[in-house]
Formats: C-alpha cells, structure tokens, sequence
C-alpha cells in the first residue's frame, strides 16, 4: 500500500508542476467585471490635453480594442500548447458484484484499480502547429495596429468635439456682443426719440431688432449644452452626478488660424507606410497565408512521441496492495488517407480568405489615398476661408465705427447703422466658423497621413 501511496503522491506532484488539474482552474470563480477606471469630479478648468488623456484611461472603444488583444493573446497560449508536451493524469477504480466476480479467476478479483501518468510530445504536423502560431502572433500584431487606428479615431472625435464647444461658446460671445450693441442702439433712438430728432419708429425698429437677436444667442446657449454633452460621451465620462450634476468645466483654448501647408506625395507616401489600418490589413493578410499552410498540414501525418508511468493492481490478486508499477514509451502516428474531401474544403476556404486579405489591404490603400485627398483639399479651403474671414472682420468692424460716426451726425440712417451692426455679426461668426473648420480640417490631415497625435507621443 505505502507503494502505490508513493505512486498516487507521486503522480499527482507531478500533475500539479505541468500545471494540467484541469479541475482546479474549473473550481475558481468567474473574475469579476474589470473595474472602472475612477470617475474625477467635474473639474473647474479642462484643456484639450486633459480630454484627450481622459479618453485615453476611460473611452469605451479604446477600452473594448484592448479587451480584444488580451484576446489575441490568450489564442496564442492556447495554440501554443499543441507545440509544448501535454500531461495528462488518468487513474480509475471498479468494483465488481458477487454474481460477477465469482465468474473470473475464481471470485478473487472483484476489484481493480488503474493509475498513470503520460506525456504526449508533437514531432510532427506538416508545419501546422508553427503555422497556426504564426497566425496567431501576427493576428496579435494585428490586434495592436486597431488599437492603434482606434486611439487616433478617438483622438479625433475629441478634438472635433472639444472644438464644438469652443465654437458654440464663442457663438455665444458674438450673439451677447450683438444683442449689447442693439440695446445700445435702441437706448439711442429712445434718448432721440424723447429729444424729438427721431420718430417712433425708429424705435420700434430697434426693438424689433433686438427681439429678433434673441432666437440666435438661446439657439447657441442650446448648442453649447448639446456640445458639451457629446464631448463627455466621447471621453466616456460617466461621472456628473451628485453635487456636480449641473456643474460645467471653464474650457480653455481658443479657435485660432495658423497656416500650415503639407505637400501631397509626402503625406501619400507618409499614410501608405504609417496608417495603422493598412499595417493591420497586411497582418491580416500575413495571418491568412499561414491558415493555407496550416489548412494543407491535414494532408500530411501527425506524430507523437509517448511515455509515462503507470501503476495497476495485479489481476491474479484481490489485495488493493498487490500492484504492478512501471515506465511506458512509445511513438503514436495518424494520417488521414482519406476525409472525404473535407481538407481539400479546409484549403479552398484558406485560399479564398488570403484572397479577401490581399483585396481588403488594397481596397483600403486607394481609401486612404482618397483620403489623404480628401482632407489636404479641405485643409485648403479651410486656410482660404479663414484668410478671407480675417479681412472681412476688419472691414465690418470699420464699416460699423463710420456708420456709428455718421448717424450720430445726422448723415446716415438708423437701418444703415443697424445693417453694419449685422454685417459684422456674420462676419464674426463666419471667421470663427472658418478657424473652426481648420482646427478640424489640420487633424484630420494628421490623423490621414498617419502622424502620431501629440498627445499620444507626450504619453510615451
């Protein structure tokens, strides 16, 4: 008995050192959900860095593209272990009634017992373990690649939304502005119109005007809200409750125009090698060339070697004690002559999708070049508009200085002063819509040729 202990000990240390109990890691309880990251208060001033650090902790699609590398890496353990020897531990107890036992040897053996360990060894597959392992790191390498391409979408979805409320809330600032001046112009005509210099319509024409000033500064106080809300769903801010559940951040920055000029065969050249999406397609496709060989490695045998140590009790004896131990090797092999065509299915498919990867890797090439087109084409029309904006503004702003001048001395009418006040509105608001549009335009410029965003390089 103390034999066949030393055996079970033995076979059950050794189990445990090739980590193969199964029924342990059965046992453990389910991980809980990953924790989310720590919600801050809302803070009293936010820069764009702050959003885009933010994004980069808590963004939900940021956060699901690397829930799905641990994927990856876990399919390479996984494939892995088909490379590396397999241990596996096997023991079995029978017991055998009366009516049974009496029929062989005499009744003396109506209880056996079996236990063993083996070790299983692959020597050979065709080259499809090594295949499938290659696959399966280049599909990690792939995995890394769209959190690459998912990190500069995200990037700029904040940008384009921290933008927006930079927009929104200097809307505000030229609608106040506006609505200031025709309060101002309507206290004129009332002092005038008490004066007797003027009618009472000049007055009801200032305060018509001034009504109808309102609508556009309450539609912007709304877009600053709207805008505000969607940059917190883009930064995945789930906080905002509580005592800060009306409480808004002073945002910092300002839209400004800054000419920049990017030359068009080196922003194609820079997109081809370093946009994260064609470095990911062309893991794909490396991934899906070694699928046709791991596919066609079912044409060629597999080997194995064996070994092991195994106890038994001995037939000839009813005494659990009485037990035979020893040392197994061996040599295991399979081919498959004949499967019914189901590894010439297994090719054709493996085929066909290395065929979709090289067709996808050049289907998204000519979609970045476009673009690439695309956005140097919109960056300059940005730039041209947010030239002639500038001009504009100055001659609205000395066009509103002289009409001022001219009806204080009688020389111009009340509607020429009120049409330079609103020139210079929409001249204002255009100028700013336009540097708007460049902020926009230059990142997404940047995110199409492939340039790593600031933020992200500060990071490493």
């Amino acid at each position: 008995m103390k034999r066949t202990a030393l055996f079970a000990a033995g076979l059950l240390a050794a189990s445990a050192s090739a980590d193969v109990l199964p029924f342990v890691e059965a046992l453990k309880p389910e991980p809980p959900p990953a924790p989310a990251p720590v919600v801050p208060a809302v803070p009293d001033l936010l820069t764009v860095d702050q959003a885009l650090r933010f994004a980069l902790e808590n963004n939900f699609a940021i956060r699901q593209a690397r829930e799905r590398l641990r994927e990856q890496e876990g399919l390479i353990v996984e494939v892995r272990a088909q490379a590396i020897p397999n241990v596996a531990a096997t023991a079995g107890y029978s017991r055998d009634a009366k009516s049974l036992s009496e029929a062989r040897a005499g009744g003396l053996n109506y209880q056996n017992w079996r236990a063993a360990i083996t070790v299983r060894q692959l020597v050979y597959s065709g080259g499809g373990v090594s295949a499938a392992l290659d696959a399966a790191k280049t599909t990690r390498s792939a995995a890394v690649f769209e959190i690459e391409a998912v990190v500069n979408e995200v990037l700029l979805l904040v940008r384009t939304r921290f933008a927006d409320v930079l927009l929104n809330r200097e809307r505000i600032q030229v609608q106040e502005q506006g609505v200031a001046l025709l309060k101002e112009q309507l206290q004129t005509a009332k002092n005038r119109f008490e004066a007797g210099s003027v009618s009472q319509f000049e007055v009801l024409t200032a305060e018509v005007a001034l009504a109808n000033a309102q609508p556009a500064l309450i539609s912007a106080r709304n877009g600053l809200r709207v805008a505000i809300d969607e940059l917190r769903a883009a930064l995945g801010y789930q906080g905002g409750f509580g005592a800060d559940l009306q409480k808004v951040p002073d945002f910092t920055g300002t839209l400004e125009y800054h000419p920049v000029a990017y030359e068009l065969a080196a922003s194609l050249s820079a997109a081809r090698a370093r946009r994260p999406e064609l470095l990911r397609l062309e893991q794909i496709r490396r991934a899906r060339e070694s699928g046709v060989t791991v596919s066609k490695s079912d044409y060629l045998p597999q080997v194995y070697l064996t070994g092991g140590y195994e106890g038994v009790k001995r037939s000839s004896s009813n005494s659990l004690n009485d037990s035979l131990d020893g040392w197994t090797a061996g040599v295991e092999a399979s081919w498959a002559l004949f499967d019914g065509a189901r590894t010439r299915g297994k090719v054709a498919q493996a085929r066909a999708q290395l065929n979709q990867a090289r067709l996808s890797v050049a289907e998204q090439t000519l979609a970045v070049e476009v673009e690439v087109r695309r956005a140097l084409s919109s960056l300059q029309e940005a730039a041209e508009l947010a030239e002639a904006a500038a001009k504009v503004v100055g001659q609205a702003e000395e066009a509103l200085r002289l009409a001022d001048v001219r009806y204080r001395n009688g020389a111009a009418t009340q509607l020429d002063v009120l049409q330079a006040r609103q020139a210079l509105t929409e001249a204002s608001l255009n100028r700013l819509q336009a540097n708007y549009r460049h902020t926009i335009a230059l990142a997404t410029v940047r995110k199409a040729v492939g340039e790593s965003d600031p933020i992200v390089a500060s990071a490493h």
